[in-house]
């Protein structure tokens, strides 16, 4: 089974909930136009404060390396998510600070896979997200065909949009380089808030 992150965690509360389903990877947004922006909602305590087991996820929209490799410092994140514009220079300067890189990319037809290719020696994943009006948390899924024939070295987290209703279809997915699923906006009761009970189905779902 691919490993789980779940994403856009920003209420305290909640993330002790989820914390507790022991996820392999926690996603925390620190782009200012999400609404799913830690902020002032989340404390940096509570984020460093996360079982160990547990890697924790920063993710940045159009940042500088240095602005991430601060923030990666003061949350005692583990990743750096990369979800805007970045360039493979920008990706190489965070991984030099010492943080593995994830960078994303929104996914739709047409999408041109050759755009991957200066990133692969410079990131340690890709994130392949839906397209849509916003970086990321759009709730909807793209087709995941797209991406039967990916045949890039760099392991990849698969988001957009996966809800409860895509468990069936994820236990048989097989799709080379799937290495995690994202799940953010399909298990929420409100943005950044997650619903514990939910997940741990659909944890059990996919294990069935």
């Amino acid at each position: 089974m691919p490993h789980l992150k779940i994403c856009g965690m920003a209420d305290a509360d909640s993330l002790r909930a989820v914390a507790a389903l022991r996820p392999d990877f926690l996603g925390f947004i620190f782009y200012p136009q999400s609404k799913r922006y830690v902020g002032e909602r989340l404390p940096a305590a509570a984020v460093r404060a996360l079982p160990a087991a547990i890697r924790k996820v920063g993710v940045f929209v159009d940042d500088d390396a240095a602005t991430v490799l601060a923030r990666v410092r003061e949350y005692d994140l583990q990743l750096a998510q990369l979800h805007g514009h970045e360039t493979p220079e920008t990706c190489a300067a965070v991984r030099a600070g010492g943080v593995p890189v994830v960078k994303a990319f929104a996914v739709g037809e047409g999408f041109d896979f050759a755009q991957l290719q200066p990133y692969v020696d410079c990131v340690d994943y890709f994130l392949f997200d839906t397209a849509g009006p916003q970086p990321g948390g759009n709730g909807t899924a793209f087709d995941w065909t797209l991406l039967q024939d990916y045949n890039l070295p760099v392991p990849y987290f698969l988001a957009g949009g996966i809800g409860p209703e895509h468990a069936a279809a994820l236990r048989n997915l097989r799709l080379p380089g799937l290495f995690a699923l994202d799940l953010n906006s399909r298990f929420e009761t409100a943005p950044g808030t997650k619903d514990a009970g939910r997940l741990e189905a659909f944890f059990q779902e996919l294990k069935a």
